[in-house]
């Protein structure tokens, strides 16, 4: 499926989707310890367009709903490259990041104030080898590869959340780092890379934004989803040297590695993953998934 937005009317479609996601997610009950783990997700998060895009952000929403509400979420966006490992500020309300440009003027002047996360920043600190630094920010607030998707999932801003950086691509090193981040999950942390599962941004062409989906992408969505489903970690590991369509699909590689740590907090990273949103935006593929 490919979905379409309207850029003639800035945010129209957020504002038709609010009312209703407002009053689910407050009847939404909270996770409990007797819930278990939550899962880790790996999302593309769509950055400003989301917001013109209704059926993209009631995937999304549904997708939070159908979970318990997280005690406090642990976002890694492919838009925060940073080593040593870094934490967002905790404090609460901190300013967003408005890390995009040629987009509307209302996007800068969105919000998304969510509450103090000090506990969190002690939960993932206490899980890092000692000889692991971890910094925290003291006014770094979330990018749009946090909030963006998050102000659809949880659009009250009513769950502590802080953004950890990405140190590395080295899947290896990724995917460890999401086994130290697995126990969270436990203590109903909710795990999610944000990325985007092809981001050729530079190879779009006009056919891609009137609906026609690029081979590239095409391909590497499929490779993608193929792999997954056969828990064929190593092969995706090896993604620089197996994927068809790479050079195009990312031609840098962040928007895909946060995949890595998803996939490394799950219980067993080998477990077939089923897809959770598929489809297109812009020829760009929207595939998303959990594990458990």
């Amino acid at each position: 499926m490919t979905t379409t937005v309207d850029p003639t009317a800035p945010g129209a479609a957020f504002d038709a989707f609010l009312p209703g996601a407002l009053a689910t997610s407050r009847a939404q009950r909270s996770w409990t310890p007797g819930d278990g783990a939550l899962p880790a997700l790996y999302l593309s998060h769509g950055a400003p367009p989301l917001f013109d895009d209704g059926p993209w952000m009631d995937q999304l929403h549904a997708w939070a709903l159908k979970m318990p509400k997280p005690k406090s979420i642990l976002i890694i966006s492919a838009h925060w490259e940073s080593a040593p490992l870094s934490l967002s500020s905790p404090v609460a309300n901190t300013p967003l990041v408005y890390d995009f440009g040629g987009f509307a003027q209302r996007y800068f002047e969105m919000r998304y104030g969510t509450p103090d996360s000090t506990a969190l920043a002690d939960l993932v600190t206490s899980v890092m080898p000692d000889v692991e630094t971890v910094h925290r920010h003291n006014n770094r607030g979330l990018d749009h590869g946090a909030w963006v998707p998050l102000k659809v999932m949880y659009p009250h801003g009513d769950v502590p959340v802080l953004q950890l950086s990405i140190p590395t691509h080295d899947p290896a090193k990724l995917m460890e780092l999401g086994r130290r981040l697995r126990p969270l999950r436990e203590q109903g942390v909710l795990i999610i890379g944000s990325g985007f599962m092809t981001h050729g941004l530079p190879f779009l062409t006009r056919e891609a934004f009137a609906g026609k989906i690029p081979g590239w992408s095409a391909d590497f969505d499929s490779w993608a989803q193929e792999t997954l489903a056969r828990g064929d970690v190593d092969t995706l590991m090896n993604y620089l040297n197996r994927a068809p369509g790479l050079p195009y699909s990312h031609p840098t590689v962040e928007h895909f590695v946060p995949a890595f740590i998803t996939l490394g907090a799950a219980s067993n990273p080998e477990a077939p993953v089923t897809t959770t949103i598929e489809g297109y935006m812009w020829g760009l593929s929207k595939r998303s998934f959990q594990v458990a």
